[in-house]
């Protein structure tokens, strides 16, 4: 889950955005979300589909499977 870790902070980064933020709108706790970005946790399924819509990309990007 390295790949997830890396490319969700480059998500948030890009939305200049901080990880209390993103967590507020995904209606996570600012540890739970940083746990995702430090490769400590994974998001269950419905989290990560949550996450995949809030930036407008797929699992599959988020996951490492395609590059787009």
């Amino acid at each position: 889950m390295e790949i997830f870790a890396k490319r969700l902070r480059e998500l948030r980064n890009k939305e200049h955005r901080t990880q209390a933020e993103i967590a507020a709108e995904l209606g996570l706790s600012v540890t739970c979300y940083a746990g995702y970005e430090q490769g400590a946790h994974q998001p269950d399924l419905k989290t990560l589909v949550k996450i995949a819509k809030y930036f407008e990309i797929s699992t599959d990007y988020l996951l490492g499977i395609s590059d787009i």
